[in-house]
């Protein structure tokens, strides 16, 4: 493992006659814009580019829309000499199936802006002060000579609202790059709504039925309190996985609370747990506490059994 700059992971990828990208797997934004704006900047300088993630879940529908999604294929071993690139993904693990894929490469590169990411390549570009991944692919891009066309942009566009929550909580720098993103030509509207405000109209069910069930306990973290939902495999009946991720979102705004989590059963008796915390909670070693990770105020993992006992083990750490 070697820490290393934007300028180092250019030389890495200049000049290569294969790259494969990995994103991580229930991939988000960050993890597919940060892919394939790398991607689109290898392809135009005529390198050969395979993208991809692991499974089951599939790609996010709106995603299918972002300019070169057409390079996402189902990935087989590295060929000798390819480099592969792990993006925004916290831990090797993340990368799912495609885990043996990266590891076979001759060269392994991890960019990624999780706190909790302790390096898992032959060359860790990580920067956890980065609002998302994306913004580190424009370093590299910006060292390997890529022009910025509006393709491009509009993938690392997608990473960076959507990691900043539509920038209500972007640090400085990230007002600087999304405008030089608009100045690229990104329709900064059509994207905003479509990647954060498009749901179809069972998704208010859904949350309807979720809500009403949330719990409150002010008495948690040390009287912090604690807001929790779960969401079910049968409440996610008929919608898209991805439909469950924006519920946190609505789960954090309880005032009387420090933390919110929202349980979501990706198949029964499988969960995924979203965790975000407001000014003083730092949420990493929760997180890492039941084998997951993330930032201070944002992070997540898995976990399996019932509910109660999944909800039962996060109440212990907290």
């Amino acid at each position: 493992m070697t820490r290393a700059s934007a300028a180092q992971i250019a030389d890495a990828l200049r000049d290569r006659a294969s790259v494969v990208i990995i994103s991580h797997v229930r991939p988000d934004p960050d993890t597919i814009g940060s892919a394939l704006g790398l991607g689109l900047g290898l392809r135009s300088l005529g390198v050969a580019v395979r993208c991809g993630f692991s499974g089951p879940e599939t790609l996010p529908g709106v995603l299918h829309e972002l300019p070169g999604a057409d390079l996402i294929a189902p990935l087989t071993p590295p060929a000798p000499g390819e480099v592969a690139v792990a993006v925004d993904a916290a831990t090797v693990s993340r990368l799912g199936a495609y885990e043996d894929v990266f590891t076979a490469a001759d060269t392994r590169v991890c960019i990624d802006h999780h706190v909790s990411n302790a390096g898992f390549g032959d060359l860790d570009f990580i920067d956890p002060e980065s609002d998302c991944t994306a913004v580190l692919v424009l370093q590299v891009l910006d060292e390997l000579g890529v022009d910025l066309t509006s393709d491009i942009a509009t993938c690392l566009y997608a990473g960076l609202v959507t990691d900043t929550g539509s920038f209500k909580w972007a640090r400085p720098a990230s007002f600087h790059v999304a405008a030089r993103l608009l100045e690229s030509g990104v329709d900064a509207a059509q994207w905003s709504r479509a990647l954060l405000d498009s749901h179809p109209y069972s998704w208010l069910q859904m949350v309807s039925t979720v809500l009403g069930t949330s719990v409150l306990d002010e008495q948690a973290c040390d009287g912090r309190g604690l807001v929790y939902a779960t969401v079910t495999a049968d409440e996610m009946a008929g919608l898209a996985w991805d439909d469950s991720e924006s519920v946190i979102d609505v789960v954090r705004t309880a005032r009387e609370a420090e933390v919110a989590a929202v349980f979501k059963e990706a198949t029964p008796g499988e969960w995924t747990v979203s965790l975000r915390s407001k000014t003083s909670v730092d949420l990493v070693p929760v997180a890492r506490a039941l084998g997951g990770g993330g930032h201070t105020r944002a992070a997540g993992y898995s976990d399996s059994g019932t509910a109660a006992d999944v909800i039962a083990r996060l109440r212990a750490q907290l």
